[in-house]
C-alpha cells in the first residue's frame, strides 16, 4: 500500500495550488488531506468517502479548497484557491478502510509555501 502526494510548491498569497494523492494496492473507504506546521498538531484540512463522495472540510479552508477523486486513477485532489500564508505547511495525504476511525495509511507529504 502505497500513497504518493505531489503538487506542493511555493505561491504567491491569493494564488491557487492542486496537490494530487496517488493511492496503489489499495481501495480506501475514505482519503483525507491533513496538514502540519511545526511545533503544532497535525490538522484535517478536508476529506472525502469513496463511496458517495461525501466530504468533510475544516471551516479555515471552506469556500477556497475543494477536494475530489478521480476512482479510475485510485487518486485524490485537492484545489486549494485564494491562498494565504496561514494556510503554508506540510500537506499529508491519507486514507482509510474502515467507515470511522483514524486513518492508518498515510503518505510522505508536500510542502507549501505560501508568500505574502
Amino acid at each position: 500500500v502505497q500513497l504518493q502526494a505531489s503538487g506542493g510548491g511555493l505561491v504567491q498569497a491569493g494564488g491557487s495550488l492542486k496537490l494530487s494523492c496517488a493511492a496503489s494496492g489499495i481501495i480506501f473507504n475514505a482519503m483525507s488531506w491533513y496538514r502540519q506546521v511545526p511545533g503544532k498538531q497535525r490538522e484535517l484540512v478536508a476529506e472525502i468517502t469513496t463511496t458517495g463522495g461525501i466530504t468533510n472540510y475544516a471551516d479555515s479552508v471552506k469556500g477556497r479548497f475543494t477536494i475530489s477523486r478521480e476512482d479510475a486513477k485510485n487518486t485524490m485532489y485537492l484545489q486549494m484557491n485564494i491562498l494565504n500564508p496561514e494556510d503554508t505547511a506540510v500537506y499529508y495525504c491519507a486514507g482509510r478502510l474502515g467507515n470511522i476511525g483514524p486513518y492508518e495509511y498515510w503518505g510522505q507529504g508536500t510542502e507549501v509555501t505560501v508568500s505574502s
